[in-house]
């Protein structure tokens, strides 16, 4: 997967990187996950994105170029990763919400504890995270040259098999049709409406 392939803006690049993997090379070892849930995020036009009030020193990777991870700690608790896509200087990623562990499932399920089920290895993109062993200091990480964690293609997804739906646990623009997923696959998380969600207008 090339730069060009990730600078559209988040709701087109959300789908097609499902299938794409994410790999985290380690002296551990190494996990490889396959992406089957993103979220998109469209920065300064996104009432639930993080550059929604413009740029800050948090969210300033968001801003470009694409092909970097920007990581960020949800409700103080979990690491949570996002591709950025789109044109330099204008905010746009990608959440991963939760994949398939198809190498190193022995050192991810060390790093989530307990004796987790294979499909809930990195369902969530907090367990995601915690799966792949990303923490802020992978922020602004260069997917595509050769660093640590490595974005590359996978198999390709038919397109039958792509579900799109609302975003999970916003309360803002919760309904827009931003979330994408591979249908009946177990590693998806379920959905669920923030109990703080407002009303929106459509994306």
């Amino acid at each position: 997967m090339n730069a060009m392939d990730l600078a559209h803006p988040a709701e087109e690049a959300a789908p097609k990187l499902l299938g794409a993997l994410l790999t985290h090379e380690t002296p551990e070892g190494t996990v490889s996950i396959t992406i089957t849930e993103t979220e998109a995020y469209s920065g300064t036009a996104d009432p639930a994105s993080h550059a929604y009030r413009g740029r800050t020193p948090r969210n300033a990777v968001m801003f470009g170029p694409a092909g970097h991870l920007y990581v960020y700690r949800s409700h103080g608790l979990h690491w949570c990763a996002n591709i950025v896509t789109g044109a330099d200087g204008i905010a746009s990623a990608v959440l991963v919400r939760a994949g398939r562990v198809i190498e190193g499932e022995d050192l991810a399920r060390k790093r989530r504890g307990g004796k987790v089920e294979s499909p809930r290895l990195a369902r969530g993109p907090g367990n995601f995270c915690q799966a792949l062993g990303i923490t802020a200091e992978h922020n602004g990480t260069a997917l595509l040259t050769g660093a640590s964690v490595v974005l590359s293609e996978g198999e390709p997804v038919p397109a039958a098999l792509i579900r799109v739906g609302p975003r999970v646990g916003v309360s803002r623009a919760h309904d827009w049709q931003h979330r994408f997923y591979l249908a009946g696959d177990p590693t998806v998380s379920a959905y669920r409406l923030s109990p703080r969600a407002k009303p929106s207008a459509g994306a």
